[in-house]
């Protein structure tokens, strides 16, 4: 792997979930790259196929959901071919996943100490205290007090938010390449969120971890990340540094999700919105989806846009992008 090798490369993936009522198109034809050290961000309203994306990565996605199409290449090895066995050796080791939801990481019959103790020697031969004096110093780092008598706690003894930081500390232990964030902090206060925030930026400096974070708060991607991909109904429809797409967003929807934002509005003034709603992903229209609700639809649009890259590399699946006072 040369330096210039991204460490991860999504490459045309689909997603597809086979119901009852139809094909549900969660991702459809995704694609970006992200290299050691640098922060993403993924941005979209629900239903967009963030989570989905990330659960694809992990090979985390269950039945009627399946990937069928594209490749996902960590370290250049395609992870869609490998069998569980061989991911369940990259997860927790190489590849980590901070869910929105802690209770999807944490085992609600055993001990803080043991689920910590046992993520850390099952890819690496070190003393239990050791790996006990590990798993404290990591529940101090996402603010967690008295870790001592915490690790002898159950999931139940905790709050919401408390269980939170503990599976964000479970996902830092073994200072992972590449971890995978699913809106971890939407349950925190605002204090801890910056904590969470800052160690997670620290941890990507010192050790060139890789991190997607997933999210539809676009002041925490303005702090977090080097670069930020929007996705609407499966598809990302914009990408590119972060200050450049929030500075002067080129599609209409980058457009209309800033333009929401309460401090973009004036004091006093109803807030700005999206007219209508996300598209069901059983019954898409015809070309571009987003055509419905865009200002600048037209009959160009009832054909799908390819992804276009532009002066500033950025890329733009849009047949009409605002252009104007955009840096080149």
């Amino acid at each position: 792997m040369t330096p210039d090798t991204p460490l991860l490369a999504v490459e045309r993936l689909q997603t597809h979930f086979f119901t009852k009522s139809g094909v549900a198109r969660a991702v459809d034809d995704v694609s970006f790259s992200l290299r050691r050290g640098e922060v993403m961000g993924l941005v979209g309203e629900s239903g967009s196929g963030k989570s989905v994306t990330g659960f694809s990565i992990m090979g985390l996605v269950d039945p009627p959901g399946r990937v069928v199409g594209g490749r996902v290449l960590f370290r250049g090895q395609d992870l869609t071919t490998l069998d569980q066995k061989s991911l369940r050796g990259l997860r927790g080791a190489h590849i980590a996943m901070i869910f929105q939801d802690p209770m999807m990481t944490l085992n609600p019959v055993l001990r803080i100490d043991t689920q910590m103790i046992e993520t850390i020697q099952a890819h690496e031969r070190v003393h239990r205290e050791e790996a006990r004096q590990r798993a404290r110093a990591a529940l101090g780092r996402v603010g967690i007090a008295s870790p001592d008598e915490r690790l002898r706690a159950y999931p139940h003894q905790f709050s919401g938010g408390m269980r939170q930081r503990v599976a964000i500390a479970i996902a830092l232990l073994n200072k992972p390449e590449l971890i995978i964030a699913d809106e971890p902090t939407t349950a925190l206060d605002v204090t801890i969120q910056g904590q969470i925030l800052h160690e997670v930026q620290t941890l990507c400096r010192e050790t060139g971890t890789a991190l997607i974070w997933i999210t539809h708060d676009l002041s925490v991607v303005a702090g977090l990340a080097d670069r930020v991909a929007v996705m609407y109904a499966g598809k990302i429809v914009e990408q590119g540094a972060v200050d450049a797409v929030l500075d002067h967003p080129h599609h209409p929807y980058t457009v209309g999700l800033i333009g929401s934002v309460p401090s973009q509005n004036r004091r006093g003034r109803p807030l700005a919105q999206i007219p209508g709603m996300t598209p069901s992903l059983l019954s898409l229209p015809p070309g571009c989806p987003f055509a419905p609700r865009c200002p600048r639809a037209d009959a160009a649009c009832e054909t799908l846009p390819e992804p276009e890259a532009l002066a500033d590399r950025r890329i733009v699946r849009c047949h009409h992008p605002h252009l104007g006072g955009a840096a080149a």
